[in-house]
């Protein structure tokens, strides 16, 4: 049930590197993204049946983010934007496996880390003109002449 969490969060680093770099992604791009997301709990479902469920899903999670962080360096042009798409990886697969082990607080601990991510995405688009098509350019205007921009 925290499947839809996982894929919100990491999208949602996609995103942000989209609006704030002023990057675009297309979306082919995202869905090769949540297709090797999907991959994961395959790869998962598919060790879990050779060996214990903590081993299984480590193993899992560096597939995904190695797969994911490579892509991105790519996708993103840059390596160092590719490490931090690999740490937030990294980040929600370890909340995820410590909400997955939790039982009285893991609504608790989910709601809290969606807060946390939420008070995140707010703060790194407080700048960010939702309305602005282009760049502002500056309106130099001629000696008789109107512009209407």
């Amino acid at each position: 049930k925290y499947g839809i969490l996982f894929f919100v969060l990491i999208f949602t680093a996609f995103f942000l590197f989209e609006i704030l770099m002023n990057m675009r992604i297309h979306p082919f791009q995202y869905t090769l993204v949540g297709a090797a997301m999907c991959l994961f709990y395959l790869v998962v479902l598919a060790l879990s049946e050779f060996m214990a469920f903590g081993g299984a899903y480590l193993l899992g999670a560096v597939i995904a983010v190695l797969t994911i962080s490579l892509y991105s360096a790519s996708v993103l042009r840059g390596g160092r934007r590719a490490l931090i798409i690999a740490a937030w990886m990294a980040l929600v697969y370890a909340l995820l496996y410590f909400i997955l082990r939790l039982q009285d607080y893991a609504l608790l601990v989910g709601a809290s880390g969606l807060f946390a991510s939420l008070a995140i995405v707010m703060y790194a688009t407080r700048n960010v003109d939702w309305y602005a098509r282009e760049p502002r350019r500056e309106v130099v205007k001629k000696q008789g002449t109107r512009n209407p921009v």
